[in-house]
């Protein structure tokens, strides 16, 4: 029987020539990550182990759940994480004013290549199979371990072959098409399976797009999505400087699949998901005019420069609604700046909209645009959960750039389309 993308990843990183879904064993990794609230319980374990780090050059910190730091508990953390990487010498720290949103940040910086393995302690680090790597999130004991060893352990996931065809309408996208597949199979639908991605409609997705869509895949309880390596995916690694050997994965024809689902582009709405789930999905054009107080445009799921670029596009040469508040975030710092110079930022700001610094920050509920009770918000991240940006009794509707911004000029939930009539 012929292995999938992620079986012959973690074939290769445990030194065996073939698994089956089901297996339990311990691979070798290749990047271990951790964030301002991951790393400090992580970085209490690891000193009890009593080790060096396996390769400080492979260790990725990064404080951007609560940084800038909001008050002093999260002072404390990041501090926590800053003496450790100062005390071990780790490479890949990044402090504010270098920082990013660490699913942004670490494709941009060129520490994920196909065919490698990265942990980390956050949900949602399976952002980067969008480069052909298998990227799984752990928690903080299991990062510990990895920091002192350089392995982890693994239970080998079946996997979920999605077959995409066609061709993007306008103003849908990767988040529509991730949202819509959430809404199918349900929040739960690939619990501790793999989600690979095929067929001819790759071709059409932005490397934006693939990395927004494997984002999600922990929303549908993945394990991991992945993607195959193409032309984009070469052009995205050479701009960032990859020169390291890597080696792309291909499914086998035989691979074995759980399920097949097909999803033709072209057929695709731009989409929104309703409180409390990410499965709780319905057509932007049928959400009843339903009045949001915040519009957020950022996060490690769409807060890269073509999903400012979207948003400027709907933007651009109008203001929104009065008595709404609408907050920018560029995921990363490059990003800040190309977009700012990319005239991006007149755009935003004459519409009457607020930028912020590099920050996950209200995604959480951590700070930059918590919710009161009965506010609604539309949001490009990733879950709307009850109380996950802010009181229990707010709402937070998920949507693709396009459509919160086209949202933040109707004052209520509606697609681009509508409103660039």
């Amino acid at each position: 029987m012929g292995m999938t993308m992620t079986e012959k990843i973690l074939a290769k990183h445990a030194g065996v020539d073939s698994l089956s879904a089901g297996d339990l064993l311990v691979s070798q990794v290749d990047l271990v990550l951790a964030n301002d609230i991951t790393g400090p319980p992580a970085i209490v374990e690891f000193n009890k182990i009593g080790k060096p780090v396996f390769d400080k050059t492979k260790i990725a910190l990064v404080p951007d759940h609560f940084s800038p730091c909001k008050d002093i508990k999260s002072a404390t953390m990041c501090k926590q994480l800053r003496d450790f990487a100062h005390q071990h010498e780790i490479v890949n720290y990044f402090e504010v004013g270098q920082m990013g949103v660490e699913h942004a940040l670490l494709p941009d910086k060129g520490l994920v290549a196909p065919g490698e393995i990265v942990i980390g302690a956050d949900s949602h680090t399976c952002t980067y199979g969008a480069l052909n790597a298998l990227s799984t999130g752990m928690g903080s004991t299991d990062i510990a371990a990895a920091m002192a060893s350089g392995t982890s352990w693994f239970k080998v996931p079946s996997a979920i072959k999605v077959n995409l065809t066609g061709k993007f309408p306008k103003y849908v996208s990767g988040k529509d098409l991730i949202l819509t597949l959430i809404g199918m199979i349900g929040v739960d639908g690939a619990r501790y399976q793999s989600i690979e991605f095929s067929g001819d409609g790759i071709a059409e997705l932005t490397m934006a797009d693939r990395l927004t869509i494997c984002n999600m895949a922990i929303e549908a309880g993945a394990k991991n999505g992945i993607f195959p390596v193409d032309e984009k995916t070469i052009e995205f690694l050479a701009e960032r400087g990859v020169t390291r050997p890597w080696e792309a994965v291909v499914a086998d024809d035989d691979a074995e699949y759980s399920r097949i689902i097909d999803i033709n582009l072209a057929e695709l709405k731009p989409t929104v998901s309703y409180p409390h789930l990410p499965e709780n999905t319905h057509p932007a054009c049928e959400s009843n005019h339903i009045k949001i107080d915040q519009v957020i445009i950022g996060s490690c799921t769409n807060g890269r420069f073509e999903d400012l670029q979207a948003a400027a596009e709907i933007l651009k040469g109008k203001h929104i609604a009065d008595g709404l508040r609408v907050i920018i975030i560029p995921a990363t710092q490059e990003i800040y700046r190309k977009a700012m110079h990319a005239g991006l930022f007149d755009i935003f700001l004459d519409a009457g909209c607020a930028v912020s610094t590099p920050t996950c920050g209200p995604c959480l509920g951590g700070y930059m645009g918590i919710l009161a009770a009965g506010e609604r918000a539309i949001s490009t991240t990733n879950r709307n959960f009850r109380g996950r940006m802010g009181h229990v009794d707010s709402e937070v509707y998920l949507a693709s750039p396009y459509t919160a911004a086209a949202s933040a000029i109707a004052g209520y939930i509606t697609s681009a389309e509508e409103v660039m009539k």
